[in-house]
This record gives structure tokens, sequence and C-alpha cells, in this order.
């Protein structure tokens, strides 16, 4: 449309310069005209706006907090343990060594009794009070600790008390070297008092192992002391006197201690009964001395 305006012009103008000579167009003119014709000028058409785009938040700025640009590591998730076998039941204070249940006789593990200091009763002690007797006895008595006479001479049962003891055996029909005299606790408590819980489980490893190595057919226990330590029953000893327990297998008779019976002479009947009991597990019957 454009080229056929401009053809249509051009031969308007050659027309008029016919018409009135002197006005004519050049033929540069004419030239320019021409390359215009051949590259018409297209009106620009204004393109339409885009519609505006949506505003973003701003993204975040990335700060490095930990060493070497890296935000820190995550705190490690801690899981729960596992099922775990139970653990060991703790030991007592002042528990016997280990080498006392080790000792291979009652020479060695006296040797290991007068240097023990694993309780406070060593500070006081004058000797050691081991124990004495037939080491294959068939009969073991067993009392709670030494008083002041055996502190002295080193062994168990010489004061009052013991020679309580030793017509007790000698009524039993059996005599004092025939048994075996043992305590709970080897060293003397002050002002002859009950041992103490520690002081007792301190030492009693060294009277099982006394234990182990005569290997009684019977014991006789002397007193409450010595039913609550060694076979850890508490109690009064009138409860527990005259019936059978036992220890490892082995029979064992409660009564009383002689030191009691001394203080009350009217439990020597119960206790005569009670060792009448021990006296017919060994085929013993009292036979009384006749009257003159």
């Amino acid at each position: 449309m454009a080229e056929e305006f401009f053809q249509q012009l051009i031969n308007c103008i050659a027309k008029e310069g016919r018409r009135a000579p002197g006005h004519t167009v050049t033929a540069e003119v004419y030239q320019e005209l021409m390359r215009d014709a051949e590259r018409p000028a297209m009106p620009a058409v204004p393109a339409e706006a885009p519609p505006p785009r949506p505003e973003l938040p701003p993204r975040p700025v990335f700060r490095p907090q930990g060493q070497g640009g890296f935000p820190p590591p995550r705190p490690q998730q801690q899981m729960p343990p596992g099922p775990q076998a139970a653990p060991p039941a703790p030991t007592l204070p002042g528990a016997a060594p280990s080498s006392a249940a080790s000792a291979g006789s009652l020479d060695e593990l006296r040797q290991l009794a007068l240097a023990c200091r694993n309780c406070p009763l060593a500070q006081g002690r004058h000797t050691v009070v081991f124990g004495e007797g037939n080491p294959e006895a068939r009969l073991m008595f067993i009392g709670e600790g030494p008083g002041y006479q055996e502190d002295m001479q080193g062994r168990p049962f010489v004061g009052p008390a013991g020679q309580l003891l030793t017509k007790m055996i000698q009524a039993m029909q059996f005599t004092r070297e025939e048994v075996y005299i043992a305590n709970i606790v080897k060293c003397r408590p002050p002002n002859n008092r009950n041992p103490e819980p520690d002081e007792a489980f301190a030492c009693i490893g060294y009277l099982k192992r006394q234990i182990e190595l005569v290997q009684p057919e019977a014991i006789v226990l002397l007193g409450a002391v010595a039913v609550r330590f060694l076979l850890e029953r508490p109690g009064g000893i009138m409860r527990l006197r005259g019936k059978w327990l036992g220890y490892n297998g082995i029979p064992v008779m409660p009564t009383f201690h002689p030191s009691y019976l001394l203080r009350d002479p009217s439990g020597k009947k119960l206790a005569w009964a009670d060792l009448q009991m021990v006296m017919k597990m060994f085929g013993k019957v009292y036979q009384p001395s006749p009257r003159r």
C-alpha cells in the first residue's frame, strides 16, 4: 500500500513538472524518494507494558556461625541405653580381702588375719583372736567377739564365759580339744560391746573360710549376734534358739551365749535342752553320774 502511494505521488510530481517547467523534481530527488519507497517506515506501535511482577519477600542473608564459615554441628542425640546386665552388688565397707577365701589352710588364714587392718577394731586391739581347736572338728562353736581376757591371751573363750563354755562342752561328752571355737570378729570391740555391722562384715570372710576348712558336721551359735551376722537372720535369741537352722548345708543350733547365762542362770535349763539336741545328732545321750 505504501509503495503504490509513493508511485502515485511521483507520477503527480512528474506531471506537474511537465505543466510547469522550472519546478520539476531532479533525478536525485526521485532516487531518494524511491529508496524511501523501497523501505517504507513502519509506524512504531507502542508495546504494551508487561504486568508488574509480584514483589517477593527478601531472601534471608546467610551468616556463618561456626568455625570456617559453617554452622556449628547439631548436638548428637543420646540414644537410650539398651538392656544391660545388673550391676554387681556393692561391697560392704571393709569387706574381708579376697585372699581369705583362697587361703589353703588354717595356718595360712591365721597369718592373713594377724595382718588385717580392715576395720577400726584393729586400732584398739592387743592381739588378734583367730580361733583354736581341732582343725578337723566335727562340732564347731561360734561366739560374737573376744573380751578383755581373750584380747590379752589371743585365745577365744578363756574368761569367765569361756570357763562356762568349757563345762558345757564337757557335759555334751566332748573335750575342748575335740571341737573348734571361733568368733564373728577377731578383735575385741571397745568395752565388750556388740560388733557394729561394718566391723562384722569386715571380718566375716575369715570365719566363713574357717568353716570351709574345718568342715564341721554341726555348728552351735552362741547368742543372737552370731546368728545375725553368719545366717543374716535378725531377731532375739529367745525366738531363734532350740530350732535347727542351716548354713551351707551344715545343721546349725542357736542357743544362749555363756555370758548371758552368767547374768541370768535361769536360762541354763533351756540352753541345756538345746545342747542335748546337738548331742542326739552325734548319737550321744546324757547319762547323769550316779549319786553317792
